[in-house]
């Protein structure tokens, strides 16, 4: 292939790869495999590589690149991006309605309808997009100010790099939009950036595993992933994007009409919409969407209410901040009042302190409620929650427990302020924090509570499964000196438990009933630690609870890098070349494998006869570039073991449905994973076509 030839090739396979992204996430269309796009996606990275001088901002390869920035820059928006003021009842709808109409004519009194859109919980950004090329997104800032955030929206494959033209148009498509007036130079689209539900539920596990503050919402973990100073972190978010409005003049003389011309730019906008001429319909809309939305895969707070007609819409004008011609119809929040009796320290096994608030139980959307967590100390402080307060609480997304808002007014004078202590409430040291954190974390590593989570995470089914070495039989030989962290575990003897029994009253702090062990207990106990002393490299790296890894990170550092001594040495940089693996996670690695403690621990534990062996070179790779979503309830094989059977086999798991999904393997009692694939066209295996592939791909039954 000749340099003309491959010019020409490029920008083929770019047409193709923007058409099949338009056909998935515009028209929910699936005319190729995963496997097939992915594949003219390589074609098109190896050719821009041999070719670099005809590599594109706009070309699909470009989404995730270039280094880290320090800051972002401000940008003005060409006209204010505005806000909506909220209302609650249909009587504030009404009563909406009689004020816009007061501003208006007999005539467009009589004219006015309606266009309702869902209102995601998300982040509204800023596209601009000139001579069809996306070259700047921005978040809303103040309305008139915003920061540049264009290469993390790159990195969302819903937003298009470039906009589709007339040339790209059907015949049907132009005969529908003649009313259109084109503008080349630059075209200013606004939407709305979200996290999915089921993302959102795996992001908030990924945080509890490494012992990490929660995100409180989807919104929050929606903004705090484009503020990320490198998109490699952002990519890792699973974030998703509408458009829902279009700045300038194309002729349009509806909000509807705006909507449908997004779409045929390219861009992704909600099917869940509707025309309505009066609040009737306005009514039927909402109320529809209060008692379904549990059934859409993103959370909304509420509807949007726009006057549909354009020139009404701009005739009522701004008041503040607000568009007089729309409003936020909000739902009701599951939310009840309830009294905070104090505030509680949690010590996880990475040092984190989180203030977490105990109430007086009360019971939300059916479910009893007694703890919130109050995330940090910058949030108690937001707050200005007190114990004794009396406080809305709310679950946010419906899951996680959250105080929305102090009732100041019905203090009696009797509350109490909370300060975060000097020293940490488990072991008395000291505690610290990072500039760039707002999480306090306890200075001492031999921190009792950090020892205890340490010991649970280095034992659980994850990392060493040890069977039958649970919390209350740690607890048990924590409290009596039997052992100071993992590698003790794998130097106890029999007599050692035994001896638990005969403890004096009142030297361990655990529960009678379980003290002291049976012989023979003893003796399964010691054989289940002893059994464990093989393991493989991926299980070994995440037993480590080293912050920012998950199990998929561990896996990923097991497969690229081979054994534990080329772990140890790997450089910052070296790290992260690995796929997935920004410079947060890198820099915690590296910094857990510098530290000379980490390493006397790992030298331990090796003399103590913990054999780590190498998964490199020794793995089946039948499943390779394969992705598996599991659903439903599995007989023949527990789910832990069939993503450990998936993984060893070369295969990822993830706990999600996309269009990256391979296989969604669909048991008794299947979830919504299973409707998405059906939607998505992806193939189901049910679990005996699962086991019998696990049979197929694993003639050889190599590994552990």
């Amino acid at each position: 292939m000749d340099k003309q030839e491959a010019k020409e090739r490029i920008e083929k396979l770019k047409e193709s790869i923007r058409h099949y992204r338009y056909l998935y996430h515009v028209l929910d269309r699936q005319e190729i495999s995963d496997a097939a796009l992915d594949s003219l996606k390589k074609e098109l990275f190896d050719l821009e590589q041999g070719y670099p001088e005809f590599v594109t901002s706009d070309s699909p390869t470009q989404r995730v690149g270039g280094k880290p920035i320090d800051k972002f820059v401000k940008v003005r928006h060409k006209e204010q991006m505005l806000s909506f003021n909220d209302t609650f009842s249909e009587q504030d709808m009404t009563d909406w309605q009689e004020r816009i109409s007061k501003l208006l004519s007999e005539k467009d009194q009589k004219l006015i309808d309606f266009y309702c859109e869902l209102k995601i919980d998300g982040l509204a950004i800023e596209l601009v997009y000139r001579e069809n090329v996306l070259q700047i997104g921005s978040t809303r800032g103040d309305g008139m100010i915003g920061e540049d955030v264009t290469m993390n929206l790159k990195t969302i494959d819903a937003i298009p790099l470039k906009i589709r033209t007339l040339d790209d148009f059907s015949e049907t498509e132009k005969s529908a939009v003649d009313w259109v007036r084109f503008q080349d130079k630059e075209l200013i689209v606004r939407g709305e950036v979200f996290v999915p539900k089921k993302e959102f539920l795996r992001l908030n596990k990924e945080q509890e595993k490494k012992s990490l503050p929660l995100f409180a919402n989807p919104r929050n973990m929606a903004a705090g992933s484009i503020r990320q100073l490198d998109p490699k972190i952002t990519v890792q978010r699973g974030l998703d994007f509408t458009a829902y409005d279009l700045v300038g003049e194309y002729g349009q003389e509806g909000h509807d009409q705006e909507h449908n011309l997004l779409k045929l730019f390219g861009f992704k906008t909600s099917p869940h919409t509707k025309h309505c001429k009066n609040l009737k319909e306005v009514f039927e809309f909402y109320n529809y969407w209060r008692e379904n939305r549990e059934k859409l895969p993103y959370e909304i707070d509420g509807i949007v209410v726009v006057v549909n007609q354009n020139r009404i819409y701009e005739e009522l004008g701004v008041v503040g901040k607000a568009p007089r011609g729309a409003v936020a119809f909000k739902f009701p929040l599951k939310q009840a009042t309830t009294i905070v009796e104090k505030i509680v320290i949690q010590v996880g096994r990475t040092g984190a302190l989180t203030p977490v608030a105990i109430l007086k139980p009360v019971e939300i959307g059916g479910v009893k409620i007694s703890r919130a967590t109050l995330h940090n100390e910058d949030e108690i402080k937001k707050l200005g929650v007190k114990i004794g307060d009396t406080v809305i609480v709310g679950r946010a997304g419906d899951v996680i427990p959250d105080i929305v808002k102090v009732l100041p007014e019905l203090r009696t004078g009797k509350e109490k302020g909370f300060h975060f202590p000097e020293f940490c409430p488990a072991c008395n040291k000291k505690i610290f924090k990072k500039k760039d954190e707002a999480v306090w974390r306890c200075s001492n590593r031999q921190c009792f509570n950090r020892q205890r989570k340490n010991l649970y995470h280095f034992t659980s089914r994850g990392a060493f499964n040890i069977v039958g070495l649970g919390p209350r039989i740690l607890d048990k030989l924590l409290d009596a000196g039997l052992v100071a962290d993992a590698a003790d575990l794998f130097k106890l003897e029999v007599g050692d438990i035994i001896h638990l029994k005969n403890l004096p009253s009142g030297k361990t702090r655990v529960d009678a009933k379980i003290q002291g062990f049976a012989e023979k207990s003893a003796n399964n106990l010691i054989r289940s630690v002893a059994s464990k002393k093989r393991i493989g490299l991926a299980r070994f790296i995440y037993s480590l609870g080293i912050r920012n890894v998950g199990e998929e990170t561990a896996r990923d550092l097991a497969l690229y890098l081979g054994s534990l001594n080329k772990l140890k040495v790997a450089s910052f940089e070296d790290l992260q070349k690995i796929l997935d693996i920004g410079p947060i996670a890198a820099d915690s690695i590296y910094q857990y494998f510098k530290d000379p403690k980490n390493r006397e621990f790992l030298d331990r534990l090796n003399r103590l006869g913990v054999e780590i062996v190498s998964e490199k070179g020794i793995r089946n790779t039948f499943l390779e570039g394969k992705n598996f979503a599991l659903t439903g309830i599995l007989d023949s094989i527990t789910r832990n073991a069939a993503k450990e059977r998936i993984r060893f086999l070369g295969g990822k798991v993830s706990e999600s449905v996309s269009r990256n999904t391979s296989y969604v393997v669909a048991g008794t009692h299947p979830g919504s994973k299973l409707d998405a694939a059906k939607r998505l066209n992806i193939q189901v295996l049910n679990e005996t076509e699962f086991i019998k592939m696990l049979d197929i791909k694993d003639k050889n039954k190599q590994g552990l």
